[in-house]
């Protein structure tokens, strides 16, 4: 019998066993002759796979550490959390069948889905990650995508999301969801908020009647749109992607120092950012966008105002103006809530690696989108 007895499986499977703290492990040596020599490839990969924190988790690990160092060298956290949001956000709750749902599938990276006018930038984006991929295969793109975008909200300084992965990708383009079941932050040419063309339609003469259309479809309420809103505290929006934001400000000029830790460096210059140090996750946007005082170089977009008018949206915007854990505490819920819209996980019960963050290095800004809110 050449099999393993379960002894050596065991063993097998603890081998694929990652220390947590230094993102790698050694194995153990494995002599010619031995009964583990004589397991097969096979065996080894079924026996890690069992356990959740086998070879799939282990190259979760390393992934995450890569996405915290390419966030520290690139400041593109704003980049990435748009990335995701824009692949989670296309989720229809009405549609039951996967892939035609949408979601955080990894859609995004397929034409045409990457050249509709609201991810306009992101396919810099993916490029970034596609490193990362290679060198850990087993990490779905859609797990790839809302990693970064977790990870670039926790080294900025802002809450540990509750993350679960082994998302299943999206296969083609014909996984792709139709344009226009993204959020605008401004009206159209027409006067109207968003457009007919998604899976279902969003237009509304009111923003925030257009804010509800469009997340009450995603199976998301009030105040995570409120909280979600909160994330505009990273980022700043440009002219030429989305038609909005000054050409630039004192905010996004060489020299300004807009990270948590207080190290140079915002990427390229220009546009306009929600709030001064919009590379530090904090509810400093809640704190801004009601200021009447506030500085006028600062961007507040008639989506923004509607949280501080609208009386459903309120209380909580007032919420999180007052205390910055209760915004970090609603917020990490409502990123991973999104963040899981219509994935679909193997195993089930998805895998969790939870505390392993790198140290804590905020990052940047990248862009903008075509009329979108979610210029991060």
């Amino acid at each position: 019998d050449k099999r393993p007895d379960t002894a050596m499986r065991v063993l097998i499977a603890l081998a694929s066993l990652v220390s947590v703290s230094g993102f790698a492990f050694n194995a153990p040596t494995i002599r010619a002759g031995s009964k583990v020599s004589r397991a097969s490839a096979l065996s080894t990969r079924m026996a890690a796979r069992d356990l959740p924190s086998g070879e799939l988790r282990t190259q979760l690990i390393g992934a995450k550490k890569a996405l915290s160092e390419l966030l520290d060298k690139t400041n593109a956290n704003p980049l990435m959390v748009r990335l995701a949001w824009h692949d989670a956000g296309t989720f229809d709750v009405g549609i039951n069948e996967w892939p035609k749902c949408g979601g955080a599938i990894g859609s995004i990276r397929f034409s045409p889905e990457i050249t509709h006018g609201a991810n306009k930038g992101l396919a810099t984006a993916v490029t970034m990650i596609e490193p990362i991929k290679k060198k850990f295969p087993l990490v779905s793109y859609a797990d790839l995508f809302q990693m970064a975008s977790a990870t670039a909200i926790e080294v900025a300084g802002g809450p540990s999301i509750p993350m679960r992965y082994g998302r299943v990708d999206a296969k083609g383009p014909d996984d792709c969801s139709p344009e226009g079941n993204l959020p605008f932050a401004e009206p159209g040419p027409t006067g109207t908020y968003g457009t007919d063309t998604g899976t279902k339609s969003t237009v509304d003469t009111s923003p925030g009647g257009h804010l509800r259309k469009v997340f009450y479809r995603m199976g998301l309420g009030d105040q995570e749109i409120v909280a979600l809103s909160g994330a505009h505290t990273l980022g700043r929006a440009w002219k030429d992607r989305s038609g909005l934001g000054a050409e630039s400000t004192k905010f996004t000029e060489p020299g300004h120092i807009a990270r948590a830790d207080g190290k140079p460096g915002i990427g390229k210059a220009g546009g306009q950012p929600w709030t001064e140090k919009w590379l530090k996750f904090d509810n400093s946007y809640f704190t801004t966008i009601p200021d009447t005082n506030a500085d006028p170089e600062l961007l507040k977009l008639s989506t923004d105002r509607i949280l501080f008018s609208d009386e459903g949206f309120r209380p909580f915007a007032e919420k999180y103006k007052a205390s910055e854990p209760a915004f970090f505490g609603d917020y990490a819920q409502a990123h991973a809530k999104l963040s899981e819209l219509g994935s679909r996980f193997e195993p089930k019960e998805g895998i969790k690696i939870d505390g392993i963050v790198a140290a804590k290095a905020p990052a940047s800004a990248y862009t903008a989108s075509k009329r979108f809110p979610w210029e991060l």
